[in-house]
């Protein structure tokens, strides 16, 4: 008789406890990404209330996987992982990798934030490939019931890219209009801009230049990213 994996049912069960409880791998994940911070960790992970991060943080800490780091001088509290969370990227990065071939795309797609989706974007947007000046993109999304549907991407030179719910007095170098399922399937590789035009879901106004250079500004996910994206791994499916 064939042998089982090793810890088929106890270890797996005790994982699960850990990590099972909602938002938990989300956070994780946006902390590899690079946030340590309260606000940057829950823009990053969407729809998270104060009251549930601050729990789950401290749930995180209570089982060693992350640490609290306050500085004295200033009151400022950072969130590190841990090594033993640190262990658990090959785990997520499996997991991605069978959402990618098992959850249908479109499905997926639909259930997406478009506010983390936004605020994601700063990762995406290649300021190098856009013209060496002020550049404003404006996003507006045609999707019902959303609390904001539009949004502004500002690009100065050597700056990192801003997203911003309101952008006064600037003026709008291009005008973006789509939804949450076109812009996420370009931003996975899963259509193409071009093909977003053509069907009508993507409509893209202003500046020329900006516009036709799109492709090379918008960085486009491939499978050597790895789980960059963190939460939009979890809709990467072949539609």
């Amino acid at each position: 008789m064939k042998a089982k994996p090793y810890g088929i049912i106890c270890p797996i069960t005790h994982a699960c406890e850990v990590l099972e409880p909602r938002w938990t791998i989300p956070i994780l994940s946006e902390m590899w990404g690079g946030s340590t911070r309260f606000n940057d960790i829950k823009r990053g992970v969407g729809n998270i209330s104060p009251a549930l991060l601050t729990k789950r943080l401290k749930e995180l800490e209570a089982n060693g996987l992350i640490e609290r780091i306050e500085d004295p001088a200033t009151g400022q509290v950072n969130y590190l992982r841990t090594q033993r969370a640190i262990d658990l990227e090959p785990a997520l990065d499996a997991l991605a990798s069978w959402a990618q071939c098992n959850i249908e795309a479109r499905e997926a797609l639909c259930d997406l934030d478009v506010s983390n989706l936004m605020w994601q974007m700063r990762g995406y947007i290649d300021p190098e490939q856009l013209p060496r000046r002020q550049i404003v993109i404006q996003f507006r999304f045609s999707d019902p019931g959303l609390d904001y549907n539009t949004y502004w991407a500002l690009s100065r030179p050597g700056s990192p890219v801003e997203i911003c719910s309101t952008i006064p007095g600037f003026d709008i170098d291009l005008y973006i209009e789509t939804d949450k399922v076109s812009l996420t399937s370009i931003i996975l590789s899963r259509s193409t801009i071009g093909r977003e035009l053509d069907a009508g879901r993507l409509f893209l106004s202003g500046d020329a230049a900006v516009a036709r250079t799109m492709d090379r500004w918008l960085h486009r996910r491939t499978k050597e990213d790895g789980l960059e994206v963190r939460q939009l791994d979890l809709a990467e499916a072949t539609p």
